[in-house]
């Protein structure tokens, strides 16, 4: 077990560090928050836009988990009320067993959003994953992005980075075990985004550039009246 200092000095110097340890370790969050501060809206509040992204968040039995089910209502109320035209729906299909993205357009599709009007990117592995690829391979150019309140900011922080001008909607949850875990593990993740921004990787798949965002755009804009 390391020994305090035993001169005023050496504790002094000690405490300095620590300070500036908890500094360091709160940059990332801070950087997160400055750049999504007056990004974030509700439903009602958030500006139109072709584009809703949402991310995964965990399958139960191979149907949407609690949390993944409260944004897919996010974004059928956004479709519902004009505010976003497509939704994109990024998750993991690493296995062929664990489809999120198939999971997510069943659930959008039972909440009434029609079936053409939803993509799906089957490689959003994370969220800066997500953010590239609906920038790199998707064409997206700007969105509003769908997920719990405690990560939306990291989300619209790294949209912003990869290009992708971001609102986001935080869907609200009781204040849980799970919710107080969510936010314990933001604070963890945000030095990952941090670098991220900074270094700009590739996402785990990039793969070839794709139409879907755009065909059903086109699609939207000849059924509209």
């Amino acid at each position: 077990m390391p020994r305090l200092p035993r001169t005023r000095r050496g504790q002094r110097l000690a405490v300095q560090a620590v300070m500036l340890g908890c500094a360091l370790a709160l940059t990332p969050a801070t950087w997160m928050y400055a750049v999504a501060d007056d990004r974030v809206r509700t439903v009602a509040e958030v500006p139109a836009q072709d584009v809703a992204v949402v991310f995964g968040a965990g399958l139960r039995f191979g149907q949407p988990s609690p949390y993944l089910a409260h944004r897919l209502d996010a974004a059928a109320e956004l479709y519902r009320a004009g505010k976003a035209r497509v939704v994109l729906v990024t998750g993991d299909n690493s296995r062929e067993e664990y489809d999120e993205p198939d999971a997510m357009r069943t659930y959008l599709v039972g909440q009434g959003v029609p079936d053409g009007r939803i993509v799906s990117d089957y490689a959003g592995f994370d969220t800066w994953d997500s953010c590239v690829r609906a920038k790199k391979i998707f064409g997206v150019e700007r969105a509003v992005l769908v997920t719990q309140g405690f990560h939306v900011r990291r989300a619209v922080a790294l949209c912003e980075a990869a290009g992708v001008e971001s609102y986001g909607v935080g869907v609200e949850e009781p204040r849980n075990l799970t919710w107080y875990y969510g936010g314990v593990r933001e604070v963890i993740a945000a030095g990952k985004a941090a670098a991220d921004a900074f270094t700009r990787p590739d996402p785990l798949f990039l793969g070839p550039t794709e139409t879907g965002v755009t065909e059903a755009l086109a699609d939207a804009s000849v059924d509209s009246p």
